[in-house]
């Protein structure tokens, strides 16, 4: 059989993060996609944020990794000359019984770590944002938006100049371990079926990763979690941005409210919802929008009849079921699953952009 050092099945930016630093880390590394572009999935359609860290309870793996990899990101990204832009983000209370949940953010925030937060009342929010209508508002400095396709680009490349390679229209069929510390791995590809000597391998599948662990011989069931999707609308705005900072109302169940986003050209969008669907698709839900005209209102009230249009829609890769309470990564390494070599990520949605870095960190230190 042909051998591998070091697998990694998924390119999109969770992959390619991981593949960047195990390559860097020495290893010999393939990264194989079944799709024929790296980056079409999840990485693909997101609102492009870097996100500060304010959200996350303390001590949870997106609290743990969602702030040093918001620094790594920007750090990265100025030294390869990836367009991004630190424009800030003011997360609005549009009543006065908001303002106890801002100031939950706000003290969660401080305690992972996140600079320059501050608490400002509705006058010094609208000094900032005219259009803005909001009785508080915490202002968040450090966030930011990417053009997540060149740090994919970026990201690639790093690890291409440290010998690792990518696959396209590959899929990993199967993987069994073997004695001596390996794995037998198979892969299907045009040709047909191919076996593989693989000693490390690292699941990044995105939205089938609990599927594609399942087809691991001996991956124990009961540490598999259920695999879930949840479907994120966008509505762009026609005419200009009303706003030069992000927009987001205090956080609902399931996600983070429908916010107001920029990229790097200035366009405004909206989103995303949150539409719990059985399988995924990324049509855009013409149904959803009368609710986003009474969501955006709410911050905005400048928003008129016939401004919003149909734009794109991404799926969240959720493991947790409907109304329970929202998972947190799931960085399944050997001591999780009792497989030597083998690295499985699951649930890996927002700030999961953000955090790619020092997720690919921990993954690496994992693999030893």
């Amino acid at each position: 059989m042909n051998i591998i050092d070091t697998l990694v099945a998924g390119a999109g930016v969770i992959g390619l993060a991981c593949a960047d630093a195990l390559a860097r880390a020495g290893r010999e590394v393939v990264v194989v996609e079944s799709e024929s572009l790296y980056g079409s999935g999840v990485s693909a359609r997101n609102s492009e944020v870097i996100h500060s860290g304010v959200y996350y309870t303390p001590g949870t793996r997106k609290a743990r990794l969602c702030v040093p990899g918001r620094r790594l990101l920007y750090e990265f990204c100025e030294r390869h000359g990836v367009p991004h832009r630190r424009c800030g983000k003011l997360i609005v209370a549009t009543r006065e019984d908001q303002r106890p949940e801002l100031e939950k953010l706000h003290a969660r925030g401080e305690a992972n770590g996140v600079e320059s937060l501050r608490l400002i009342d509705g006058a010094e929010a609208r000094a900032m944002e005219p259009q803005l209508d909001a009785v508080a508002a915490l202002w968040s400095p450090a966030t930011g938006i990417v053009d997540s396709h060149a740090l994919m680009t970026a990201l690639l490349g790093r690890a291409a100049q440290h010998g690792a390679t990518l696959v396209l229209q590959t899929r990993f069929a199967s993987a069994t371990p073997r004695p001596g510390g390996r794995f037998e791995v198979v892969l299907d590809d045009a040709t047909g079926r191919t076996r593989y000597a693989v000693r490390r391998l690292v699941i990044a599948t995105g939205l089938n990763a609990p599927s594609t662990a399942a087809r691991i011989d001996g991956f124990p069931p009961d540490r598999l979690p259920p695999e879930r999707y949840a479907k994120g609308n966008y509505f762009a705005l026609a005419g200009r941005a009303p706003f030069s900072r992000l927009i987001y109302p205090v956080p609902e169940k399931d996600g983070l409210g429908v916010h107001l986003t920029l990229d790097l050209g200035g366009q405004a969008r909206f989103g995303p919802d949150v539409e719990w669907i059985d399988t995924p698709d990324y049509d855009v839900n013409p149904a959803r929008m009368a609710s986003f005209y009474g969501e955006i209102r709410k911050y905005w009230r400048g928003l008129a009849d016939g401004q919003l249009r149909p734009d794109y829609a991404g799926v969240r890769p959720k493991i947790y079921e409907r109304h329970a309470p929202q998972a947190d990564f799931d960085i399944a390494g050997p001591q999780a699953h009792g497989i030597e070599g083998l690295v499985c990520l699951f649930g890996i949605e927002s700030p999961g952009l953000t955090a790619a870095l020092s997720i690919s960190e921990e993954v690496a230190a994992l693999l030893g």
